[in-house]
């Protein structure tokens, strides 16, 4: 199985329940039976939590916050060459600088990026996708 990222849209899928929950549960699930997690950037994980703290409060990202210690999950902090490519990314389509950087993972370590944000239809020449439903 290929690596995998998530950008901040699986992950709330996730906690909401929305379209794509279950998806994101059975990739959680496979990846724990496998040991070998998913991957997001830090700043996706800031993107996580300041849409579950403004839309649902600090409960809900208290009680988020603790599952998510349970998930398989590698968070990976920025570095100068994620930066680059993220900022071209940027520059080259119309993507968030969040989704940037999760693009920007994705290429690096050759995976497969775990989305529904169509902002990264424009990207499937660059990076391959994984689309929730």
């Amino acid at each position: 199985m290929p690596a995998k990222v998530l950008d901040s849209f699986a992950l709330i899928a996730y906690f909401r329940d929305e379209p794509g929950a279950e998806t994101m549960e059975n990739l959680l699930v496979s990846a724990g039976k496998k040991d070998s997690p998913l991957l997001m950037t830090d700043v996706n994980y800031a993107e996580v939590k300041y849409s579950i703290v403004k839309k649902d409060g600090a409960a809900a990202w208290a009680e988020a916050a603790k599952v998510l210690q349970g998930l398989p999950i590698d968070f990976h902090s920025t570095t100068r060459a994620l930066a680059d490519a993220a900022a071209d990314f940027k520059a080259r389509f119309k993507l968030s600088l969040a989704d940037a950087f999760a693009a920007a993972l994705a290429k690096e370590r050759k995976a497969e990026l775990v989305t529904g944000d169509l902002e990264f239809k424009a990207l499937e020449r660059e990076i391959k996708v994984q689309w929730l439903k």
